[in-house]
Parts: structure tokens; sequence; C-alpha cells
């Protein structure tokens, strides 16, 4: 009885083949692909490129150029004389602002504005963003959007005037609570609600423009995780905590830990606005103690001083905030 006749095999390339990264005679092509030139590259990605020089012209002439001008910091700088006359002294300028009792007291109006703002305007965008997520209508969550991004749009000084003419001492809410009998005052001149009363106007314009981030990380997720919890008879508030906020989870932390290096920056043009009508010990922070002190009072130094150690605390920040991130098992906003 004739055998079976073998199976051909493969023959092995040769050794030379491997090292000189030739055909091997069998006809497969095991060598590596060519790794495209950055001539070929450019060629091929310059209609992207262009399109990005408009942005790196933008960061680069209105944030990396100006910060030459922080040496300002370290002189006694007189306008007329220019960065190359002005005198250095060092860290007579840091000196003076840690002596100083207003700059401390910009500070601690900053950290509690900032504090209340962490825990009370953060979350706002989140839980809107989950109410939104929830219509089933589309045509609903659209005019919904719509109606919440609008805000965004309007200038401080537009919205600090709705709410003097809705808050104000003749305003809406405080003439209808005053015929009532519940004696409010003026709520826009009031310093124990400031720091309330900021976080509701930001939270008003910014809430709805905020939660576009968290609308898109949640159109990420597979729907069939709903699916198969639904089936699995959980509802709702279940499938919320179980499939969306993990699902959003790194957008979150990345946000929150940008947060944490801004925190010492609450809103120039909105305190600026209301600074005057609850005093400067309710409503002094630390970007307007830069601009009256630098602009206004030509101390150029000093003020200089105070905005770099502020860069520097939040370059801090967001350092910390993004190694804890890590250790938690996130990436963070950087790896």
């Amino acid at each position: 009885m004739a055998s079976a006749p073998a199976s051909p095999r493969l023959a092995s390339p040769p050794s030379d083949a491997i090292r000189t990264g030739t055909t091997p005679p069998d006809g497969l092509n095991r060598s590596h692909p060519k790794r495209t030139s950055l001539r070929r590259r450019f060629r091929r990605d310059r209609t992207l490129l262009l399109l990005c020089v408009p942005g790196i012209l933008y960061f680069a002439v209105f944030f990396y150029v100006p910060l030459a001008g922080n040496v300002i910091a370290f002189q006694d700088y007189q306008p007329y004389l220019g960065f190359q006359q002005s005198p250095f002294v060092g860290w007579t300028n840091f000196t003076a602002l840690l002596e100083e009792p207003e700059f401390w007291s910009a500070v601690w109006n900053t950290l509690e504005i900032s504090a209340v703002q962490l825990f009370l305007y953060f979350p706002a965008p989140i839980a809107l963003a989950l109410f939104l997520n929830s219509l089933i209508s589309s045509k609903v969550r659209r005019l919904m959007q719509t109606v919440v991004y609008l805000p965004h749009f309007l200038s401080w000084v537009v919205v600090v005037g709705m709410f003097q003419q809705v808050f104000g001492g003749a305003g809406t809410v405080s003439s209808y609570l005053n015929e009532h009998g519940v004696h409010v005052g003026n709520i826009m001149n009031n310093p124990d609600t400031f720091i309330l009363l900021l976080t509701s106007q930001s939270i008003w314009k910014d809430a709805g423009w905020g939660a576009i981030i968290f609308l898109a990380a949640m159109a990420s997720i597979d729907n069939s995780l709903y699916e198969s919890a639904a089936m699995d008879g959980a509802g709702r508030l279940r499938r919320m905590w179980h499939i969306t906020l993990p699902g959003i989870r790194p957008v979150l932390i990345m946000l929150l830990i940008l947060r944490l290096g801004d925190i010492l920056s609450v809103g120039f043009e909105q305190m600026l606005l209301q600074r005057d009508a609850v005093g400067k010990e309710a409503a002094e922070v630390l970007d307007t103690y830069v601009y009256f002190h630098g602009v206004v009072d030509g101390d150029w130094g000093m003020s200089t001083a105070a905005g770099l150690m502020k860069g520097v605390i939040g370059f801090i920040l967001i350092v910390l905030a993004n190694k804890l991130a890590h250790r938690l098992g996130e990436q963070g906003v950087y790896r």
C-alpha cells in the first residue's frame, strides 16, 4: 500500500537573507516596513500643518513670548527705562510681597472662593450632562443643549447686569420678597453672600458649556453595556452609577487636575465688575490685586512677583495631582 505523500515544508530563510533584509526564497516577505521619512510626512500632512499654524502663532505670541516679561519680578522696573536698564533687586519684591497684609488677604479670598466653586460649581456640568444624556427625545435634547449653551457667549458685563436687575436692591426677586415681608436688602451688595452669588453666576453662565466635554465622553460609551444592564434588571440610577460615571471617570479626573492647577484664578472680569459693590475686603483676589498694584499703582515688580508665584503654585499643584492620579491607576493629564 502506497504511503501518503509527505506534506511540503517551507524552507527556512537563510541567515544571510535575514541579515541583509532580502526576500526569503519561499516568496514570503519578512522584512520590516520602511519608515516614512520626515520630509515625506511633512509633504503628506502639509494641509493639516498649515491649519495648525494660526493656533500655534496665537499661543506663541500671546502666551509663551510674554513669559519673558517675568524678569520684572526681579527688577525695580521702570517703564521708561525698559528691561535692560531697570536695576535688578533679586528677591526683594518677593520679600516685600510676603510681608504685605493685603496680599495674604487676597490669597485667602481666592482660596475661599475657589474651594466653594470646586464643591458647588465643578459638579454642576456633570449633573447637567447626566440629565441631558437621560433625555429620550433627541429633539428635546438638542433644544435643551442649545438653551444651556447660550449663556456662555454672554460677556460678564451682561451677566452681572442681568443679576443686578434680578437680585439688586430694586430687582425683581428683592422687590417681591420685600413686598411679602421678607427683607433681604440688596443681595448684590452683601459681602456675606458674595461667594454664593459668584458661584451661582458661574453655574448659570458656564455649566452648559462645561457639559459638552462630559456629553462627548458619554457618547463614547458602548450602548451594549446599557442594554445588558437593562436586561439584568438594572434601573436608570444603577446604570448611571455603574456604567456612565466609570466611563467618564478619566475625563473627570483630568478636568479636576486642571481645575486644581487653576485654583488661584477665579475670574478677573467677574471680580472686577463687583469689587466696588461689596468692598475689596470680600472681593479682592490675586488677579485684581495684581491689576490694581501693577497697572493702577505702577508697582510693576511686586505685582509681577505675585503673578509669578501664582503660576508656580498652580504648576506644582498640577504635578502633584497628576502623580496622585497615576497612583490611583488613572492616566491624568500626562503620563
